[in-house]
């Protein structure tokens, strides 16, 4: 953890005399948690609009900020799959990236960085009904694969597939049911456009 942020910082000070590109993105993103959450519940993916922002640092080294509108997950108990709560979240993520082929036809690229969890709106119905749920905000690693297809006068259609390290301690009424482990695979399509600075 303390290596990403260090390369991270060091990225955020390189100045060069090609760090002039900047790439605007809008595209759908779902968050598919992991299939064994929590011994109790577990957490149903769901998808929302995305919009993220590479900067380029050298021609091949991008600073990435991904961001969303919130995403609303229903929780279900496992065994039953009875729907008994559901929360939103936003899911911020900053991360290096490292073009391959920046000017090429097709550019894949790789990237790993800092994701931030924000849980809200939290709701109870059915067997929890009337109880008073919680879930800590998480902070972890994220990872992403990811390429872009140059379609023309600076557009380009990126596809890309990020896992984040979401971990949450759920608390019913005060009480712990334990950390419930998201780590999801989040995949997604977008649409983006390549400006000079």
């Amino acid at each position: 953890m303390k290596r990403i942020l260090l390369v991270l910082g060091a990225a955020c000070l390189v100045t060069t005399a090609q760090a002039s590109d900047l790439v605007l993105r809008a595209g759908i993103h779902n968050v598919d948690p992991k299939s064994d959450n929590n011994p109790v519940v577990h957490v149903d993916s769901n998808a929302t609009l995305s919009l993220a922002g590479d900067y380029f640092l050298t021609p091949n080294l991008a600073l990435d900020v991904l961001g969303a509108l919130p995403f609303k997950h229903d929780i279900r108990l496992n065994g039953t799959g009875e729907n008994v709560a559901s929360t939103k979240h936003l899911p911020p993520t900053i991360s290096l990236q490292y073009h391959f082929a920046p000017k090429a036809k097709f550019d894949p690229y790789l990237s790993a960085g800092l994701n931030y969890t924000m849980f809200f709106d939290k709701q109870t119905r059915g067997a929890l009904a009337g109880t008073k749920l919680s879930l800590d905000n998480s902070f972890g690693v994220a990872f992403q694969a990811g390429g872009d297809i140059a379609l023309g006068n600076d557009w380009v259609l990126g596809i890309d597939l990020r896992w984040m390290n979401i971990k949450t301690e759920a608390k019913v009424n005060g009480a712990s049911i334990g950390d419930v482990k998201i780590d999801p695979l989040v995949y997604g399509i977008s649409i983006g456009r390549r400006l000079s600075l």
